[in-house]
């Protein structure tokens, strides 16, 4: 019997990954973890299930321990996230009609998100001059990277996402469903759900998140902050188990495998060809097109795996933007302190891998992959550019919020 048992909880995503090699290929046992996966169908069951203490840890959406901690949710405790899950993985997705509109107001097929935002924005005035309904966007739960990425998306376009469209909550394995329906028209997800409008015929991918915000977080490991302080020795196990995990999720040559193991009844439980594109990368847009986008989902490469504090606080800062919570200082260290990258390299030194000397970066200074100082072997990072061209100084944080648009 393994030293440690630990129950978490995930959603069925490619960006689970991590998670199930790490069981599946005994990382976690290796490192004398019994770790025991469980599938849920939503982001508030894990949420609720954490909170009651059912999981020690879980796959949470990048936001989601902040929100806990900032007393955002019905039901929550406290949670730190001492490791991330992979960069990006998230592509926003519209619906047959919607994206013929769109082509219509000059969206190309390269996933270029300044030129789809600015079809969109011809298509919504349209809309509304004949006197349409709002068209309806679909995100996975209210603090969540899909729901920034799109409304940043949106409004650096000249979207409105409060009066423009309307934004509904919808659970990632529904999404294509939901689509196919005319329930929604449009959605931002993880993979593999938006392939799977795609291979079905009902929908079309307009941009992805690596063009967004390149090398750009998406989910966390999040963890009961109580069990972390209870059991520092079986959290730094998992936290070894889990990046050696990420390795060898990483290598191109373990796609297949991983894409096999995904496919599994109790994992994704679709088919494994879905899987292969996020993991390469060679996405199918739809309409019978394929484009590949490097870096689309980055498990272990340029610090994947680091909770940066200047991820936190910039998910903070849209948290403050679209009236969430009051920008207050207390606020602002709840959130900088909810990722502990203080865990992360006292768990994984031993392992002698790459980790940045900083906590924080200024997000989207990197305009191309750039060697770092860093403890243990060469780090290069980036490119991490916001399409817009905009940077995020996690030092000068108040001017940030004060300069955003609603």
């Amino acid at each position: 019997m393994s030293g440690y048992q630990i129950v978490a909880g995930f959603i069925p995503l490619l960006d689970s990954a991590v998670l199930v090699a790490a069981k599946e290929k005994a990382f976690a046992e290796a490192e004398g973890v019994d770790l025991t996966l469980v599938r849920e169908t939503s982001w508030a069951n894990i949420r609720d299930r954490m909170a009651v203490g059912h999981f020690q840890a879980a796959h949470l959406l990048a936001p989601m321990p902040i929100a806990a901690n900032l007393g955002l949710a019905p039901l929550a405790a406290r949670t730190i996230a001492p490791i991330a899950l992979g960069l990006g993985g998230n592509a926003i997705t519209v619906s047959n009609p919607l994206w013929a509109r769109m082509l219509a107001h000059g969206a190309t097929t390269d996933l270029d998100p300044e030129t789809t935002v600015g079809a969109l924005r011809e298509t919504i005035a349209e809309q509304a001059a004949k006197g349409g309904q709002a068209f309806k966007f679909a995100v996975v739960h209210p603090f969540s990277g899909h729901n920034y990425e799109l409304r940043y998306w949106l409004a650096a376009g000249g979207i409105d996402p409060e009066r423009d469209v309307d934004i509904v909550i919808v659970p990632p394995p529904l999404m294509a469903d939901a689509l196919a329906g005319g329930a929604i028209d449009g959605y931002c997800v993880g993979e593999p759900w938006s392939t799977a409008a795609a291979i079905a015929g009902v929908g079309h991918i307009a941009t992805v998140k690596a063009e967004i915000w390149r090398s750009s977080p998406e989910k966390v490991l999040g963890v009961a902050a109580a069990w972390a302080e209870r059991e520092p020795d079986a959290l730094a196990a998992l936290l070894r188990a889990l990046c050696r995990a990420a390795q060898w999720c990483g290598a191109p040559e373990n796609r297949r495998e991983l894409a096999a193991l995904l496919a599994q009844p109790g994992y994704v439980d679709r088919p494994a060809e879905w899987m292969e594109h996020g993991l390469s990368g060679v996405l199918d847009v739809g309409g019978g097109e394929t484009r590949r986008e490097d870096d689309f989902f980055v498990p272990f490469a340029k610090a994947a795996m680091f909770p940066w504090k200047s991820h936190a606080l910039w998910f903070y800062s849209q948290m403050v933007r679209w009236g969430q919570v009051a920008h207050t200082r207390e606020n602002a260290n709840i959130a900088r302190e909810t990722y502990r990258p203080d865990l992360y390299r006292a768990a994984l030194q031993p392992l002698g891998i790459a980790m940045p000397a900083a906590n924080a970066k200024v997000e989207g200074a990197l305009e191309q992959s750039t060697p770092v100082g860093s403890a243990g072997a060469s780090l290069t990072l980036g490119p991490d550019g916001f399409f817009d061209g905009a940077l995020f100084d996690p030092d000068r944080l108040d001017e940030y919020i004060a300069a955003q648009k609603r």
